[in-house]
């Protein structure tokens, strides 16, 4: 089946990639591995740009290598989203005593993926683009995209779900239901030394 892949790239890196060796992820490798009847036409690949950390100054440069490696992949576009960060006034879980209840911290959200991944699915799937559609995501606020592709389109969609819980509401509603395990991510990394029209480059360091 001609196949186009959706990946919500922030919940793919914090539900599997995070904390593990496998930063250095090859997502064409990943989805030629878990879709193995599949013809992959397009990879969709939504994420934001990070910022400069107190504790964390070389995660931009980290991140743009990795980009760096995504774009020698031929059929994967990037699409960005933004981080929104503001004060919120929160509640500590634990106060003690003396202690005021509410306190301000700075949070940080991204925004835009995966209303940039719904919109793309929905229009690929209205136009006729593929004959699959398959979401990298265990993200629930997909349902609704997600059933109308299935229910009004009549199209089939996978999940392929990164967390470590399953995503009951996708699973049941899905076409095919696959979680991703370590043993594929092992499998499916890029070579430590790629090569593009820049020039030769290599896995960051410390991954």
């Amino acid at each position: 089946m001609n196949t186009y892949v959706y990946v919500d790239a922030f919940n793919l890196y914090f539900g599997c990639v995070k904390g593990t060796a496998y930063k250095w992820l090859d997502i064409a490798r990943l989805c030629a591995l878990m879709l193995p009847n599949h013809r992959i036409e397009r990879i969709k690949y939504f994420t934001a740009r990070i910022g400069s950390r107190a504790h964390d100054p070389d995660a931009p440069r980290r991140q743009e290598i990795y980009l760096r490696a995504l774009r020698t992949i031929p059929n994967l576009e990037i699409f960005y989203g933004h981080f929104l960060t503001h004060p919120v006034l929160m509640r500590l879980a634990n106060p003690q005593p003396n202690q005021k209840a509410f306190v301000w911290v700075i949070k940080t959200d991204e925004k835009g993926s995966d209303v940039n991944l719904a919109t793309h699915l929905l229009s690929d799937a209205y136009n006729r683009r593929f004959e699959c559609a398959v979401i990298v995501s265990g993200d629930s606020d997909l349902l609704a995209p997600v059933r109308l592709v299935m229910n009004e389109l009549k199209l089939p969609v996978g999940v392929l779900n990164p967390q470590k819980r399953p995503c009951r509401v996708l699973a049941n509603q899905a076409t095919f239901y696959k979680h991703i395990r370590a043993g594929v991510l092992a499998q499916s990394q890029f070579p430590a030394t790629l090569t593009d029209g820049r020039g030769t480059f290599s896995k960051p360091s410390s991954w």
